[in-house]
């Protein structure tokens, strides 16, 4: 019995896939179909990047984006995938920059937004794949618990609650934010 080979998609592939509805991620060529995570998700994702956005326009930083902008993270065959927020320091990805596909350099923060259908395992999986693409700083955010994890490479994990702040550190100079205004008290 023969089996046959699955044919691995590229990144123009699945930007082609986007166009016709289907939503998704490549991990190595190959599609993982993503679906809605819910209102809480998506309340959570713009009220922190409203505030990345306030933060990082005025002063010129770089650039803010949300999870259907894509990151293209490998090639041959290609990783595409979608961070719930990302933001791409001017140094990694010029101010005049002006990109029709998915993001072709790893951001300098990612955030994870822990969705229902996601465990623990898949979330930090998810962070430590990105750290191990050059992002500087992985926020795992727990709705559930109402925590957020801050991952740094060769650090340890320090995790917030609603009672402390938020803050960019080196990698997003000058941010801070309570914890509760995002997630509530």
């Amino acid at each position: 019995m023969t089996t046959a080979k699955q044919k691995l998609l590229t990144a123009d592939d699945l930007l082609r896939l986007d166009s016709q509805g289907v939503r998704g991620e490549l991990i190595r060529g190959v599609l993982h179909e993503t679906m809605a995570s819910g209102v809480r998700h998506g309340k959570i994702a713009m009220l922190l990047g409203a505030k990345f956005v306030m933060h990082v326009e005025p002063a010129g930083l770089g650039h803010v984006f949300g999870s259907d902008s894509g990151v293209l993270l490998e090639r041959n065959p290609d990783t595409v995938r979608e961070p719930d927020l990302a933001y791409v320091s001017a140094e990694r990805l010029p101010l005049d920059a002006d990109i029709d596909g998915y993001c072709p350099v790893a951001p300098d923060l990612v955030v994870e937004i822990k969705s229902p259908s996601d465990s623990e395992q898949q979330i930090d999986d998810k962070s430590t794949m990105w750290l191990s693409h050059g992002v500087r700083m992985a926020l795992v955010i727990n709705p559930e618990d109402r925590t957020i994890r801050v991952r740094q490479p060769d650090l340890p994990t320090v995790v917030l609650t609603t009672d402390d702040t938020l803050d960019g550190g080196e990698v997003l100079p000058g941010f801070s934010c309570p914890v509760r205004e995002i997630l509530g008290n």
